[in-house]
Order: structure tokens, then sequence, then C-alpha cells
């Protein structure tokens, strides 16, 4: 009996001590400002830093702000292809911003561009990827679940290509940026 007691205590510590180190503490990544109130002044361009893991704005008075973002992949290197999950990195612009059913809002941006079909012709040519490859395309900066704001906070690549940032975050970049503002990604 005594055994059999000792066994159940040993069982119930081994699980607890598994439960408590399957939920680990996740630190809230803040959104950064120039002044808090006060709209980005004259022409607005986002650059997103892939290996830094934020989206940054500038207007015409340089660094406006920056925001947490995840993308696709946990490989940060630049999309070859249809279907691998990474994220493109070049010089695009926002085509056009509507709300999503799933993820909020979109910013549905213009991949691929003349240098995404250029970098893909040439990556094929040099047999990096098979001849039977597709570009692809709807990459977009787009919000989460809702609720689900942890998956930004904690580096969870999660989408197909795409940037995810915030639903706050995202509502206020969508107060200032529209259809033609440039986004730059980069690694």
């Amino acid at each position: 009996m005594a055994f059999m007691k000792s066994r159940l205590i040993a069982g119930a510590l081994i699980l607890s001590v598994t439960g408590l180190l399957a939920f680990r503490i996740v630190h809230n990544r803040p959104a950064s400002r120039r002044m808090f109130g006060i709209q980005p002044t004259g022409t607005v361009y986002i650059i997103v830093d892939k290996s830094d893991y934020e989206l940054q704005v500038y207007d015409d008075e340089g660094w406006y702000a920056s925001y947490p973002v995840v993308f696709g992949s946990k490989s940060l290197s630049d999309k070859l292809m249809a279907g691998d999950r990474k994220t493109p990195e070049g010089t695009f612009k926002i085509l056009s911003k509507k709300p999503h059913s799933k993820w909020h809002e979109m910013l549905l941006l213009d991949y691929p561009t003349k240098e995404s079909w250029d970098k893909f012709i040439q990556r094929k040519a040099q047999g990096l990827i098979p001849k039977s490859a597709s570009i692809g395309g709807g990459i977009a900066l787009h919000g989460t679940w809702p609720n689900d704001n942890l998956v930004v906070d904690d580096y969870t690549n999660w989408t197909q290509g795409c940037v995810s940032m915030r639903n706050d975050d995202l509502d206020e970049i969508c107060e200032y940026v529209q259809p033609g503002t440039k986004v730059i990604i980069r690694r």
C-alpha cells in the first residue's frame, strides 16, 4: 500500500512539473512611437526588418514608429516560390486596404514585382527551384486571429509568407497608410 501511495505521489509530482514547464512566460513586445497622439507628416513609408521582427514607419521627419511582427517560415530567407511560406524581400507598394474575415485587416502588396520575377527566373535558371515551380502571390501585411496577439509577442512565424502584426497596431497603421505606400522588406 505504501509503495502504491509513493508511486501515486511521484506521478502527481511529475505531472505538476510537466504542466508548469508547458506554460512559459511570454513578454509583451510593445510598439514604440516618436510621439503618442501625433500623426506622421508628409510621405510615409514602411521598412519591415525580418531579422529584428520589426515593422518601422518613417515619414518626412525620419523614424516615426516601430511595431513587432512575425512572418511565415522560421527561415527568414527570401521567398523562392509559391508554397515555401517565406516572406519575400524587396520594394513593394500597398495595392489595397480592406477588412479581412480571419486576420482583422489586410494591406495587400504588389508582390510579385518585376524585381521579384527577375530573382525567380534567375533562381530557376540556376536550378535552385524546380522548373515547374510558380512564383506565388497574395502577400500582405495583416493582423492575427481575434485575441491572438500571443503569436506576435512570442515570435511565432505562422503565415504563408505574409507579415503579421497585432490587430491594435495594424489599426493604428491603417489610419495613415494608403494604397501606394512604399513597403521595403529586408533581412
